[in-house]
């Protein structure tokens, strides 16, 4: 029987600025040494060893374009392990500070490809009220369903009957499931292309557009406003 080594994982884990770096790539972008090191608040020089021991653990990957190296999550396993660990971390008294910053990533975020944060499981309901989406099990499978055109979404070829093209992902914050796979990338990407969702603040954090709520309301029936944040 071969056991999981997950002592390497939680060692590479176990480091507060390596943790600091990994939520920074969580944006889904490639990052340098240098703006990896300013975002933990370390030397380039203890970077490197952190980015190092993430990079043998497989968290992360590292490519070099020209003079740069750049590091970047290793893919979508990767994110979904983190993002529910992230939701298994205390939140107590001595971590207040950090409380503050995920409160403010709660309401609308990127988790990797996806949406994340309780607007982005309130659509993810409200597509399966409306009959766009279906549970079956533990996965959710995308649907022939004229909502689809009506927001402008093309599902990815195949969507249907592959539930891991539109799998479920745990929310930290809602602890419950907003859309990963790629049907939650197709999301993502056409809601910033139509201008539904813009950044705003932390890195990960991204704000509803007047645009975006108008869709929401008048194309799901998703309302925005009347989010409960458990």
């Amino acid at each position: 029987m071969i056991t999981p080594r997950l002592d390497i994982t939680g060692h590479a884990l176990a480091n507060a600025s390596r943790a600091r770096m990994l939520c920074a790539m969580m944006d889904g972008r490639a990052w340098t040494n240098k703006e990896l090191a300013a975002d933990a608040g370390v030397t380039p020089q203890t970077a490197s060893a952190h980015l190092h021991h993430l990079e043998e653990a497989g968290l992360i990957t590292q490519r070099r374009s020209g003079r740069c190296l750049y590091h970047r999550i290793a893919g979508p396993d990767v994110a979904a392990m983190l993002e529910h660990v992230a939701r298994l971390t205390p939140l107590d008294h001595l971590i207040r500070a950090q409380r503050a910053r995920a409160a403010g990533l709660a309401p609308l975020r990127r988790c990797y490809n996806h949406l994340a944060g309780a607007i982005a499981v309130a659509l993810c309901d409200a597509l399966i009220m409306k009959g766009a989406l279906q549970r079956v099990d533990e996965g959710l499978i995308a649907q022939r369903s004229p909502l689809w055109a009506r927001l402008g979404v093309v599902v990815p070829e195949g969507a249907s009957p592959r539930p891991s093209l539109a799998r479920p992902c745990l929310d930290w914050s809602e602890r419950r499931d907003h859309i990963g796979g790629a049907l939650g990338q197709a999301i993502l990407e056409h809601a910033l292309a139509e201008d539904w969702i813009q950044p705003a603040g932390s890195r990960r954090g991204l704000r509803l557009t007047a645009h975006g709520r108008n869709t929401l309301t008048t194309v799901i029936g998703c309302d925005p406003d009347g989010l409960s944040h458990a």
